[in-house]
């Protein structure tokens, strides 16, 4: 049996291919219960605590929802309701919040703020998303592809984009984990860090998968049972790399002869927000600055496509809900 009880949730490199593959079963039992609409809320009299750093519409709404569902209260800070990192150290708010939440998560920038949250909270700590790793988003795309494809061990991803952060990161370990392949293709300066790429080959290795980084649209699309790709600029970054992420992305950008490259059943995933049209501020912004329309996807693809992607949204509640109910009890009985 696994158990998952009082662990950390940071990055997937700290969970096996079964741990895994347990969190995606639990997920996939809450959908079911959440659709018939009977109650899972064994979690009752729990408080957790949702630091956001970072703003989110997707992350904010599925740690809420989800921690409602389990029946826990969830008080969310943001960086204007809390002294983290400011008149506070981290390691003193852990401390603090740990003795009055039973669980924190953490949505912002360097993963050694996570880090040091689980180091002195003394409860399981919740990466929501840090520069480096997205885990609890990559458990939503593997849930996502399971359910379009039954099974995940063979299939092909293809993240097209700016693979270096915490997208094509943790993209390219849960794909090496999980056993299927994964295809970085981007301007060779995109890559992921040879260490982690190496890490990573070690685990495809294992799960019979195997990794490519490319430059090569072609190639790197060719047959792919999901396209994959995120904006090419992250928040916090300044505007200034707007300019030279354009030129060196456009190149990069999902088209439909991209799509018709992958595989015939192939699915586009995008772990929004998406700027694919000029309903946006920062799409007019850019539209007005360079002329463009859309940027990492064409409003063309994204719409003939979009089933998946917000399957791939709601998905986010269930596998959160998922992360939470393990870490903070056993035996759920699935």
């Amino acid at each position: 049996m696994v158990s998952l009880k009082g662990r950390n949730f940071l990055t997937l490199k700290d969970f096996t291919a079964e741990e895994i593959g347990y969190l995606l079963d639990l997920a996939a039992y809450f959908k079911k219960l959440k659709k018939e609409h009977v109650l899972h809320d064994r979690l009752k009299g729990r408080n957790v605590a949702l630091i956001f750093e970072k703003t989110s519409t997707r992350t904010r709404c599925s740690f809420e929802v989800a921690a409602h569902d389990l029946g826990m209260a969830s008080t969310y800070l943001d960086p204007k309701s809390s002294q983290i990192g400011k008149k506070e150290s981290i390691e003193d708010t852990a401390k603090v919040l740990g003795r009055m939440f039973d669980g924190i998560e953490y949505r912002g920038y360097g993963q050694e703020i996570v880090e040091t949250l689980s180091k002195y909270s003394g409860v399981p700590v919740w990466n929501g998303l840090t520069n480096e790793y997205h885990p609890t988003q990559i458990l939503a795309d593997m849930l996502t592809l399971r359910e379009y494809f039954g099974s995940l061990k063979g299939r092909t991803l293809a993240y097209m984009g700016d693979a270096r952060y915490n997208m094509g990161n943790s993209l390219m370990i849960g794909c090496a984990k999980l056993g299927l392949n994964f295809r970085a293709v981007a301007p060779a300066r995109y890559f992921p860090e040879p260490e982690l790429v190496d890490q990573c080959k070690k685990w495809a290795e294992e799960s019979g998968a195997d990794i490519l980084l490319t430059e090569d649209v072609s190639e790197g699309t060719k047959g792919a049972n999901a396209i994959y790709t995120d904006v090419w600029v992250s928040m916090g970054e300044p505007d200034e790399v707007w300019e030279e992420r354009i030129e060196d992305l456009t190149p990069y950008r999902v088209t439909m002869d991209v799509m018709k490259n992958a595989a015939d059943d192939a699915i586009f995933m995008h772990c929004l927000p998406s700027f694919h049209d000029l309903d946006t501020e920062i799409g007019r912004e850019i539209n007005k600055k360079y002329g463009l329309t859309c940027m990492e996807v064409t409003d063309e693809v994204f719409r003939a496509y979009d089933k998946p992607l917000f399957d791939e949204a709601e998905n986010r509640m269930h596998t959160i809900k998922a992360v939470m109910a393990a870490t903070l009890a056993d035996d759920w009985d699935i």
